[in-house]
């Protein structure tokens, strides 16, 4: 019964979310002053403030909390690791190193598609590293440790920019970035990220009947057909691409895919492919109410999606280990 109600639950929550989105903020505009102002027969204003502010901004929560959500499930099936997710294998923090190198040298301020696409690179060039190190070795194990040293690398280089940082508006800058937000998000960057977004998913989605073969080891998978090699190639590359294309564009965000195939999990029949779209979906819906959190929270100034998400996932998160630790 619960898997029956699983996906029409998560597509009301979907447009809710969307909905609430849009429609919240710090500018109170009511349900039929906004549709009105949507349908063109509106305050300019506030069309400007639904459609070039906020409408952005709810598609990018949206994305990203998907690409997300997905990573964390493909990555949790393939290494079958209960806490795995894209910075264990330092998809996450070399993005962040890359966008912290275009704000570090000025790129960002003199080129804006400067900053996701050299996050992108630093994926991608984390991804490489990660290739190197693991080698041949179709293991997990391998691609853990190897994933933990390329994360641990990137780590101190954005330490190492903080610490060089020429002066402490550079340094303010890098660490705002490194908190999260889609804060001032507008449809170029909605166009730099979602293709990079959809690159991924297209490739992690298509990996179900790889994982759970992957549930009897490698040697198992083996036998049933499943190329190890071009499994890894296609996760990893997607993880990189995706992954890379959304921090670019939001900042570091973390536990949205440790904890999402968590909570999903319970609600299907634990197979790691019966897993990978609910999350994507929850994770979406994670993210966008998230962001809206953070715009009606009273606060001086507008709390960071990075600090918001890890107060939700880390209870969340424990208080779901303690109960379901026995039956992963």
């Amino acid at each position: 019964m619960t898997r029956r109600w699983l996906w029409p639950v998560l597509i009301l929550a979907l447009v809710a979310a969307l909905l609430l989105g849009v429609g919240v903020g710090s500018a109170s505009i009511p349900p039929a002053r906004a549709w009105a102002a949507l349908i063109g027969h509106g305050d300019p204003v506030e069309r400007a403030i639904l459609v070039e502010l906020r409408l952005p901004r709810a598609i990018l929560g949206l994305g990203v909390g998907a690409m997300l959500g997905l990573a964390g499930a493909a990555l949790q099936g393939y290494l079958r690791n209960p806490l795995a997710e894209p910075s264990v294998l330092g998809a996450s923090n070399g993005a962040a190193l890359g966008a912290v190198v275009a704000l570090y040298f000025g790129l960002a301020a003199q080129y804006p598609a400067a900053l996701p696409l050299v996050a992108i690179a630093g994926a991608l060039a984390a991804l490489a590293l990660l290739f190197v190190l693991a080698g041949r070795s179709e293991s997990a194990l391998t691609l853990i440790l190897a994933g933990i040293a390329v994360a641990t690398l990137a780590g101190a280089g954005i330490s190492l920019a903080l610490n060089l940082s020429p002066n402490p508006f550079a340094a303010i800058e890098i660490m705002t970035w490194l908190l999260g937000s889609l804060e001032d998000r507008s449809f170029r960057h909605v166009l730099l990220a979602l293709p990079c977004i959809a690159i991924g998913v297209a490739l992690l989605a298509g990996q179900g009947r790889a994982l759970d073969a992957l549930t009897l080891g490698e040697d198992g998978a083996a036998a049933l057909g499943v190329d190890l090699r071009r499994t890894r190639a296609r996760l990893l590359l997607g993880t990189a691409i995706g992954v890379g294309g959304a921090v670019a564009v939001s900042g570091s965000i973390g536990f949205v895919g440790l904890i999402v195939p968590h909570l999903v999990r319970p609600l299907t029949d634990r197979s790691p492919s019966a897993v990978l779209w609910p999350s994507a979906a929850a994770g979406a819906v994670l993210l966008t109410l998230a962001d809206v959190a953070v715009r009606v929270i009273p606060s001086t100034n507008e709390l960071k999606l990075g600090v918001v998400t890890a107060f939700l996932g880390v209870p969340v998160f424990l208080v779901h280990l303690m109960r379901e630790r026995r039956l992963w």
